[in-house]
C-alpha cells in the first residue's frame, strides 16, 4: 500500500494496528539496531534505509495488503545458496512476510546483518 506521508513517524502512524504493523516494526528494529549509521526516510512512498537522503539505499520496507515487504537489490547476491531465506516467500529483490510467517524461526537477523556487512564492504548487492 502507498501512503501519502513525509516522515517515517507519519508512515508508522498511518498503518492499521494489526499484524503488519507489528512485523514491520520488528524488521525496522533489526535494521536500525544493526546499522545505526543508516538514515530512515521516506522514498517511493515507503520506508527507506540508506545514506545521503536515500541516494544510497540498502533497504526499503513497506506494509502491503497481504504482506510486509523487505526490499533489497538482489537476494541471490546476498544469499546464493538460499540458506538464510529458506522457508520465506522470496522474490528477486524482496522478502515477503505474510501473517503466517514466523519471524522468530526465520534467519532474518542473519540476512539483514549479512546485507549490511556486504554494503559496508562495497560488495554488489544491487539488482
Amino acid at each position: 500500500m502507498q501512503y501519502e506521508v513525509n516522515t517515517p513517524d507519519q508512515y508508522i502512524k498511518c498503518l492499521d494496528d494489526d499484524w503488519r504493523k507489528s512485523v514491520l516494526n520488528q524488521i525496522r528494529t533489526i535494521i536500525l539496531d544493526h546499522a545505526p549509521e543508516l538514515e530512515e526516510h521516506i522514498k517511493y512512498k515507503m520506508l527507506g534505509y540508506g545514506l545521503n537522503d536515500g541516494s544510497d539505499n540498502v533497504f526499503h520496507l513497506n506494509a502491503q495488503k497481504q504482506h510486509v515487504g523487505l526490499y533489497v537489490g538482489d537476494i541471490s547476491k546476498i544469499d546464493p545458496a538460499g540458506e538464510l531465506t529458506a522457508n520465506l516467500d522470496v522474490g528477486k529483490g524482496c522478502l515477503r512476510f505474510k501473517k503466517s510467517t514466523k519471524l522468530d524461526s526465520a534467519k532474518l537477523t542473519e540476512f539483514i546483518t549479512k546485507t549490511i556487512s556486504m554494503w559496508r564492504n562495497n560488495q554488489d548487492i544491487g539488482c
